[in-house]
């Protein structure tokens, strides 16, 4: 240990998981640590700064607007008060009191998840459509697009399409029925990242918002993300997280967000206030942002990880009881990592039971636990550094000789 921590005393920890929120998220690049640390040094007006990021972001993405949040669940709950409030500060002020106003949002069963409790907290009731027998093994069906465009009602608000590889239906059969019914599209594409492509991928098949985690594969601040896509349904997001203690003829938004003469008059603090993010957050997810969609320093980033990886799985492969696979992140298909599976017979102790002890350990290691039932232990190279692989593979020895 060494510097704050140290002086806190708080250890440090190995990150084999990944840039998950639980385990404090990835490294800043020393290029982000240098822009927050030089934005905290002056101070700017908060419209300003998220009107630039708006064109700088909407000039990555293909949207029309965008802002920096504090996170990709920030950004739902942003989208769903936009999506329910439009422009109308008085419907604001009253979130999440949804009385009188469209406060329906629809989506794929198999789309729920713990994340759309963001969504609820806006003030919306989730309509949950189809069956998901190929998850249950009963069948091989999902939700349908039909469904969904039966569920849509003159109450329905928006559609939430949470995108993952294997998500149901495809998002251009949602967007065709949303847009039928002049319903808009949340996207919530928090790891769809890497690769960078998919920054423009959403937009360009229809979404109406979408949003990203700023923390994770960017490399942002942990506490960012984005949300992006139509002009007023941004605008709407914006006017309900920043501050709005000032009289309306000292307000000069800038217009990449929004014109003064859409509203008659600003909204008080709104429902998204708590979603605020710094001007060091938005420095730094600006940079981070910048040095992510840049060609050679993808180029370096995945190769370093895939050498990580490489190493590990050299340094695991020959561990007593298990068999070692070089795959994909669980969570992170662009980023590789390894899979190790274990003889839960032959080693005396369970996958659980391994993996609590890498957490519980010196050094404390943090594993991806999401395939536990299958007996199998998870190391993502995202967050890994010289000398890890080495580290996890002498614990996972000397817990399985």
């Amino acid at each position: 240990m060494s510097g704050i921590y140290e002086q806190l005393g708080i250890r440090t920890i190995i990150n084999a998981k990944g840039a998950s929120t639980r385990v404090s998220g990835g490294i800043l690049a020393p290029e982000v640590a240098d822009a927050m640390r030089d934005a905290s040094r002056h101070c700017v007006d908060m419209w300003e700064i998220q009107g630039r990021a708006s064109e700088i972001i909407a000039n990555l993405t293909g949207a029309e607007a965008a802002i920096v949040t504090s996170g990709a669940a920030a950004g739902l709950l942003l989208g769903t008060a936009a999506c329910i409030a439009g422009l109308d500060p008085t419907k604001m002020n009253r979130l999440p009191d949804t009385s009188g106003m469209k406060d329906q949002v629809v989506m794929a069963r198999s789309h729920r998840n713990f994340y759309d409790h963001a969504v609820r907290t806006a003030g919306a009731k989730l309509v949950e459509v189809g069956i998901a027998d190929r998850f249950s093994g009963a069948g091989v069906r999902d939700a349908e697009a039909w469904e969904i465009a039966a569920a849509i009602t003159e109450k329905t608000a928006a559609i939430l399409y949470l995108a993952q590889p294997n998500s149901r239906p495809a998002l251009g059969q949602v967007v065709k029925v949303a847009q039928a019914a002049g319903v808009p599209v949340l996207v919530d594409a928090a790891s769809q990242l890497p690769p960078a492509e998919n920054l423009r991928r959403f937009i360009d098949e229809g979404a109406d918002l979408v949003t990203f985690s700023g923390g994770k594969a960017i490399g942002g601040p942990q506490s960012s993300g984005i949300l992006c896509g139509r002009r007023e349904l941004v605008a709407s997001a914006a006017l309900q997280c920043l501050d709005q203690d000032l009289f309306f003829e000292q307000w000069n938004p800038p217009p990449s967000l929004i014109e003064k003469s859409d509203i008659p008059g600003l909204p008080h603090h709104g429902i998204g206030r708590p979603c605020k993010a710094g001007k060091e957050e938005i420095a730094g997810l600006l940079t981070a942002l910048r040095l992510f969609v840049a060609d050679d320093a993808q180029a370096r980033r995945q190769t370093v990880r895939a050498a990580l990886a490489r190493e590990l799985y050299d340094a695991l492969k020959e561990t007593p009881h298990t068999q070692c696979a070089l795959v994909p992140d669980s969570y992170r298909p662009g980023i590789p990592g390894v899979r190790m599976t274990l003889d839960e017979t032959a080693a005396g102790k369970t996958a659980l039971q391994v993996i609590l002890e890498l957490q519980n350990g010196d050094p404390s290691i943090h594993a991806d636990n999401s395939r536990i039932a299958d007996a199998s232990i998870g190391f993502s190279s995202m967050c890994l550094e010289a000398g890890h692989p080495a580290a996890i593979a002498a614990r996972m020895s000397e817990l399985l000789k």
